[in-house]
Protein backbone atom coordinates (compact mmCIF):
# COMPACT_ATOMS: atom_id res chain seq x y z
CA UNK A 1 0.00 0.00 0.00
CA UNK A 2 1.36 3.42 -0.93
CA UNK A 3 1.40 6.14 1.84
CA UNK A 4 -0.84 8.60 1.89
CA UNK A 5 -0.23 11.99 -0.20
CA UNK A 6 -0.42 15.14 1.48
CA UNK A 7 -3.32 17.37 0.86
CA UNK A 8 -2.31 20.27 -1.76
CA UNK A 9 -4.19 23.02 0.11
CA UNK A 10 -5.48 23.29 3.63
CA UNK A 11 -7.98 25.86 5.24
CA UNK A 12 -6.62 26.96 8.77
CA UNK A 13 -8.56 29.39 10.54
CA UNK A 14 -10.39 29.57 7.06
CA UNK A 15 -7.56 30.71 5.00
CA UNK A 16 -6.49 28.66 2.20
CA UNK A 17 -2.79 27.61 2.65
CA UNK A 18 -0.90 25.56 -0.17
CA UNK A 19 1.65 22.77 0.36
CA UNK A 20 5.01 23.42 -0.94
CA UNK A 21 5.33 20.03 -2.49
CA UNK A 22 8.46 18.66 -0.27
CA UNK A 23 8.30 15.88 2.88
CA UNK A 24 10.97 17.44 5.00
CA UNK A 25 12.73 14.68 6.76
CA UNK A 26 13.01 16.90 10.11
CA UNK A 27 11.18 19.15 11.90
CA UNK A 28 14.59 21.71 11.85
CA UNK A 29 14.35 21.53 7.79
CA UNK A 30 10.71 22.27 8.04
CA UNK A 31 11.09 25.17 10.04
CA UNK A 32 14.32 26.44 8.16
CA UNK A 33 12.14 26.25 4.72
CA UNK A 34 9.21 28.56 7.45
CA UNK A 35 11.27 30.94 8.18
CA UNK A 36 12.61 31.75 4.80
CA UNK A 37 9.45 31.51 3.36
CA UNK A 38 8.05 34.31 6.19
CA UNK A 39 10.95 36.56 5.53
CA UNK A 40 9.41 36.56 1.94
CA UNK A 41 6.28 37.57 3.13
CA UNK A 42 4.13 34.60 3.36
CA UNK A 43 2.09 33.27 5.73
CA UNK A 44 3.17 29.29 7.06
CA UNK A 45 1.88 26.36 8.82
CA UNK A 46 4.41 23.48 9.89
CA UNK A 47 2.27 20.00 10.31
CA UNK A 48 3.73 16.43 11.07
CA UNK A 49 3.04 13.99 8.43
CA UNK A 50 4.29 10.19 8.37
CA UNK A 51 7.44 10.78 10.22
CA UNK A 52 8.52 13.62 7.98
CA UNK A 53 7.38 17.58 8.02
CA UNK A 54 5.14 19.42 5.64
CA UNK A 55 5.41 23.21 5.00
CA UNK A 56 1.96 25.17 3.93
CA UNK A 57 1.92 28.49 2.86
CA UNK A 58 0.30 31.54 1.89
CA UNK A 59 1.07 35.03 0.46
CA UNK A 60 -0.05 37.19 3.32
CA UNK A 61 -2.48 39.93 2.83
CA UNK A 62 -1.42 43.40 3.22
CA UNK A 63 -3.61 45.67 2.03
CA UNK A 64 -7.58 45.95 0.03
CA UNK A 65 -7.01 45.66 -3.97
CA UNK A 66 -8.42 48.42 -5.87
CA UNK A 67 -10.21 46.51 -8.68
CA UNK A 68 -9.84 47.65 -12.13
CA UNK A 69 -11.69 50.65 -12.84
CA UNK A 70 -12.89 51.83 -9.34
Amino acid sequence: MDAMEPELSRRFDGKKYMWDGVLYASEAEARAKEDSCAKDGFETRVLEHEGGHLVYTRRAVTGAVKAEGQ
